[in-house]
């Protein structure tokens, strides 16, 4: 359905449209903290369902695109990848989903492109194993818009960086790692060949790690731009290196709220898992 200019001037970070199946439509923050009510309004289904279970993810709205914005933080979570199981890629969030406790997971989504078998084509490291070697090749396509970069980490510590700066600056495997391309941020500018808000508009999705260790992955509930998406990272996250993760393919499982997005094969699959209680 179509938005109201007054709920749109409200800017209340919910979205007019209906959201994906599964999908609170919840007033928060783009930090992931709860905003709290306006007293005169009467809380919908969807918002309290919300308030009855913990989620990571939150439904916001960024010129007028809906977006869901899902916050991994280290001190809460840790971050894996995942490709398949017996030498057989997932290819689908719901297969993921069957092999995986739901109870132990805050979040998954694809996380790299990859080729017809649904392998990855660049840079992969799961459970601290390198899968295949960085591509510094050029191409084609998303992936070889330079600069591309790598989303990687190990512990607590999370970073994205550009290909070339991987390269001269890391020496130790991580325990995870993607590449994908190409990067929407880079030290805090726009990828050069990004515009304002481009033709090409697919479901997209991103993720970028602040000054404060936290990553942000985000995905489009409805086709957006590169700009848009490049632009939500830099201005409103405040976030200076954010890689594109992929688009059309893009699928989220959020456990905490039923949502488990179903489309095309994937490959490669960020697993972003709670930390057990103390």
């Amino acid at each position: 359905m179509k938005c109201s200019i007054a709920a749109l001037a409200l800017l209340a970070l919910t979205a007019c449209e209906a959201q994906p199946e599964g999908e609170p439509v919840a007033r928060a923050r783009i930090d992931g903290q709860q905003q709290a009510a306006t007293p005169s309004s009467e809380p919908t289904p969807a918002e309290t369902l919300a308030s009855q279970v913990e989620s990571a993810c939150r439904s916001i709205i960024f010129e007028d695109a809906p977006l869901t914005h899902c916050l991994a933080v280290p001190a809460r979570h840790r971050i894996d990848m995942a490709l398949g199981s017996d030498g057989k890629p997932y290819r689908s969030l719901t297969d993921f989903a069957a092999a995986s406790d739901g109870e132990t997971i805050a979040f998954a989504m694809n996380a790299g492109m990859f080729d017809d078998e649904g392998e990855p084509i660049g840079y992969f490291v799961e459970d601290s194993e390198r899968l295949h070697k960085l591509n510094t090749a050029d191409g084609e396509g998303n992936f070889h818009m330079k600069p591309n970069g790598v989303f990687y980490g190990s512990g607590g510590e999370w970073v994205v960086r550009d290909t070339d700066s991987f390269l001269a600056n890391v020496t130790e495997r991580p325990e995870f790692g993607t590449q994908s391309g190409p990067m929407l941020v880079v030290d805090g500018k726009i990828h050069p060949e990004i515009t304002q808000d481009g033709p090409s508009k697919l479901l997209r999705n991103a993720v970028g790690v602040d000054d404060e260790g936290r990553a942000h992955f985000v995905i489009s509930n409805a086709p957006i731009s590169f700009g848009k998406l490049a632009r939500f990272y830099k201005d409103e996250l405040e976030v200076k290196n954010a890689l594109y993760l992929d688009g059309n393919v893009s699928l989220l499982w959020n456990p905490a709220t039923e949502r488990l997005d179903t489309g095309a094969p994937i490959g490669p699959i960020v697993v972003v898992r709670k930390k057990a209680s103390e």
